[in-house]
């Protein structure tokens, strides 16, 4: 029951439709809510949701920190700002994906784009609770961000991490949120088609794109990724076998993230592996789950010297 994703793939593969993984969140709702059944891991994870708003326990106080040095408002000083960036945990306070962040702000910037965060006022999208099983927790997060959103008036969201952009634009609205949510990647790719960002810049190597399930499978958000990075002049895209709606997981869905894997081969070293066979420099992605898993992957295998991962969005960066 633990070691599920919540990947969709068994729903994709499915011949006869079977929604396995609704089943599995549910046997884990039982488990967590009616049983008190879980790893010391999961209970930490609750534990810092519930006092930090993050699943990193780490202050919320320090949540807005990343911006330093940004042009960049809260909808506190600009609440008239068309869409809200909606940053999430991980862009907010992992370091990794804090350059992610920093590199979208830039180029928004750049697009003459009209945005603004919540800063300190914004909380966990609740994703990891919901997956894991604590429905209770789940909600508490859900409404305290819709209440919030909803006191600014907001009506457009983007989001750079694929669990904060399925969650509010699929999820949310049975508690009264009601957005245009959109990734990231879908933003950035109509930015592009528009004329308002132009890569420039050639770069000669080649990448691999890894798909995000909740990204991919959940939403079918498959093409503006693969387009942004076709935008590139010189860049080179090549396919790991396993890609698009069979596509592999990187190991981090459905609470993941936040339990250690005792079974089995890691999944993000196998997803590695399936980079490297590719030959490609860089292998790409859009989801802060899928780069930190993608990362780590690559240095449990000794591969950092020849393949390394990036978000879609730095690669852009650089091509600006």
């Amino acid at each position: 029951i633990w070691a599920c994703t919540t990947c969709l793939a068994c729903v994709q593969a499915c011949p006869v439709l079977i929604e396995h993984v609704d089943k599995i969140v549910d046997v884990r709702r039982h488990l967590v809510m009616m049983e008190a059944d879980m790893s010391e891991q999961v209970v930490l994870t609750f534990n810092n949701i519930e006092t930090n708003g993050n699943p990193w326990g780490i202050g919320s106080s320090t949540r807005a920190d990343w911006t330093d040095g940004l042009e960049i408002k809260t909808l506190a000083e600009n609440p008239d700002a068309e869409y809200l960036y909606f940053v999430g945990c991980a862009a907010s306070f992992d370091d990794k994906n804090k350059k992610v962040a920093r590199a979208l702000v830039k180029i928004l910037n750049e697009a003459g784009v009209s945005f603004a965060i919540l800063g300190n006022e914004e909380t966990c999208n609740g994703d990891p609770a919901r997956r894991i099983g604590n429905e209770y927790l789940y909600q508490t997060q859900a409404k305290q961000n819709i209440e919030t959103m909803n006191g600014y008036n907001v009506k457009k969201v983007i989001t750079a991490c694929p669990h904060c952009f399925n969650t509010i634009k699929n999820e949310y609205i049975q508690f009264g949120g009601n957005y245009q949510v959109i990734h990231h990647t879908e933003f950035i790719y109509n930015m592009i088609q528009s004329g308002k960002i132009k890569p420039k810049k050639a770069m000669d190597t080649t990448i691999t794109y890894h798909d995000s399930c909740y990204l991919g499978r959940y939403n079918n958000v498959y093409d503006a990724p693969r387009e942004i990075l076709k935008s590139i002049p010189g860049l080179k895209v090549i396919e790991m076998e396993k890609n698009r709606e069979n596509g592999m997981c990187c190991g981090a869905g459905g609470g993941r993230m936040w339990m250690e894997e005792t079974i089995g081969q890691r999944i993000n070293e196998i997803r590695a592996e399936h980079a490297m066979e590719t030959k490609a420099s860089i292998v790409a992605s859009a989801c802060p789950f899928c780069k930190t898993m993608l990362t780590d992957g690559i240095n449990a295998k000794g591969f950092s010297e020849q393949i390394q991962n990036m978000d879609i969005i730095e690669i852009l960066e650089k091509s600006l």
